[in-house]
């Protein structure tokens, strides 16, 4: 039997709520954390509507030496573990340095430290560049500061896939502790809402120019027009199961089952890859579509790729076959981070037999959806599918289910 792998501790930043409780109770109550951005001043942007963490301050919880050298995406990220372990009852000095490692997914890397010290290099010169620039704007930079921080110099790594990569993140810490590793830090926080992210986030095309937050972010709905962005994710403790349960650790879910797909190329004979990257996520975990007890969408608000996902959805559970969610509504799609902010839900969903609903969103008949709306609904909660899909066709699925169930078959 393959080793299991399961979470242990959850560490989340959410524009709706900072720290698990905060976050859970905002999500239930459907509170939204889209507005108007204020870390610049949007005028004149197409797009003006960011899902931003309000009251995080860095100091608070950082050495003092840590804040010159980081991006706000890695002061979120070090603080996010910081709570996940923990809430894990984890102290690194209790594990040998090389039995933890850390995977973590981005999408865009620093991009506000990298902004200020570019602005600095072509206004003042050279000289008054900070020689963290070196790194503080590198993808991989959030690894790598939380393992320096902790110790940690067993598998470490950087999935770069979009919005795939915090799933792709979770499957390769998954892969790293079935070869031995004990524990692995994992999932990703993001954060680039700055004036050079921005124009890079509005080249897609996909962002919503609508200023009312409560209309801005529909997926699957009729008045569907893009997607808002946000900041914040989720980073989760991964272990070997039998060592979690062994140390008596609180163990929220396994991670049991992952699928992955690129999309053809525009104009190929090929359908989208979704509807396979959810196949192989359940063969995975071997369950079937049956067992599935709700599904933490994409939710991309794209039409056409709201279609793609709701047919998937339709030929694989069949018309309103399985509850459908996508808390992110409450949020906006926080790239890398936004997967493992749903994985991170689905625990909780599993923990408290809840499915958090879908705001603000009435999905078209047509979709043949079971969206979870207006409020959440009581449900048994033992398996969980979320999906997360990334710009130029990558697809990821992944499968979290209650770990005193699948222990017990």
């Amino acid at each position: 039997m393959s080793t299991s792998v399961v979470v242990t501790g959850l560490g989340i930043a959410s524009p709706n709520g900072l720290g698990t409780k905060e976050y859970w109770s905002a999500t239930l109550e459907g509170k939204n954390g889209i507005g108007r951005i204020t870390r610049f001043d949007p005028t004149g942007y197409p797009s003006q509507l960011a899902g931003e963490i309000d009251g995080f301050e860095a100091g608070k919880h950082l050495p003092q030496r840590l804040l010159p050298q980081t991006d706000r995406m890695t002061r979120l990220a070090l603080v996010a573990t910081d709570w996940a372990l923990e809430d894990a009852g984890v102290k690194p000095g209790s594990f040998a340095d090389f039995d933890m490692g850390v995977v973590t997914a981005s999408s865009s890397g620093g991009f506000e430290f990298g902004q200020r010290e570019l602005q600095r290099l072509w206004s003042l010169g050279s000289q008054h560049v900070s020689a963290y620039q070196s790194f503080a704007w590198f993808y991989a930079v959030n690894s790598g500061q939380i393992s320096i921080r902790n110790g940690m110099k067993g598998p470490s790594g950087v999935v770069v896939s979009d919005q795939a990569g915090g799933l792709d993140a979770l499957a390769q810490a998954r892969r790293q502790i079935r070869k031995g590793t004990p524990l692995i830090v994992s999932g990703s926080i993001d954060a680039s809402i700055c004036t050079w992210g921005w124009v890079a986030q509005g080249a897609s095309g996909r962002l919503s120019t609508r200023t009312d937050p409560s209309r801005a972010y529909l997926p699957f709905d009729a008045d569907a027009s893009g997607f808002v962005p946000g900041e914040g994710g989720a980073i989760l403790i991964l272990e070997n199961g039998s060592a979690a349960r062994q140390r008596g650790a609180k163990i929220y879910g396994e991670i049991a089952g992952y699928g992955a797909t690129i999309d053809p190329k525009p104009g190929s004979s090929r359908g989208p890859g979704l509807r396979k990257a959810i196949e192989l996520a359940l063969a995975d975990a071997g369950v079937g579509a049956r067992d599935i007890d709700v599904v933490f969408a994409d939710g991309a608000a794209i039409p056409e790729l709201d279609r793609i996902e709701s047919e998937a959805l339709a030929e694989i559970f069949g018309p309103r076959g399985v509850p459908v969610t996508a808390p992110k509504t409450m949020t906006g799609r926080l790239y890398s981070g936004a997967a493992p902010l749903d994985v991170a839900t689905a625990l909780l969903a599993i923990q408290e037999g809840v499915i958090p609903p879908t705001v603000h969103t009435a999905a078209i008949s047509d979709y043949q959806l079971d969206l979870v709306t207006g409020a959440p609904r009581r449900a048994k909660v033992r398996t969980a599918l979320v999906l997360a899909r990334g710009y130029r066709g990558f697809n990821s699925a992944l499968i979290v289910r209650d770990f005193r169930e699948s222990s017990n078959n």
